[in-house]
């Protein structure tokens, strides 16, 4: 699909992409990301330099907070909380390892719903911006006899 752009050149759907994303320079660099950066670099600069990492890598923020916990619960397992969580029925472990992987699975197909959702919501309102300029081209007093 291609499309004219103000200088007159044409574009093409893969030139758009990373708009189209929400993505700059292959970061994730939504009003969110933003906000959470900043607002970590005026508390705690390390905090700041984490969720510049997190963006550029092309992650939303809202996912930073149970990507720690998982990593924090893989790195400190070895205490009295993994005595609770893991016991030594292998069976029961795999099925908790595979409805984990199920609930992952499912987060993403949702993520990428609403993405698909969000360009549907886009295109809808350009065509309707389309319809509404075609309109009013038509209907402009200098084409009225």
């Amino acid at each position: 699909m291609k499309t004219v752009n103000n200088s007159g050149k044409e574009k093409t759907k893969r030139d758009n992409f990373h708009k189209e994303e929400g993505r700059c320079s292959g970061g994730h660099w939504s009003a969110a990301n933003i906000t959470a950066m900043v607002l970590g670099f005026i508390i705690f600069a390390p905090i700041g330099f984490v969720i510049l990492v997190w963006s550029i890598l092309g992650n939303p923020v809202q996912e930073l907070p149970g990507w720690v916990r998982s990593q924090w619960n893989r790195i400190f397992r070895g205490g009295s909380f993994s005595s609770v969580n893991n016991d030594d029925n292998v069976v029961f472990n795999e099925y908790q390892e595979t409805q984990h992987d199920r609930i992952r699975e499912i987060k993403e197909e949702i993520r990428k719903r609403a993405e698909a959702f969000g360009e549907f919501r886009a295109n809808a309102q350009r065509r309707k911006d389309q319809q509404e300029f075609e309109d009013f081209m038509a209907n402009k007093p200098e084409n009225r006899t």
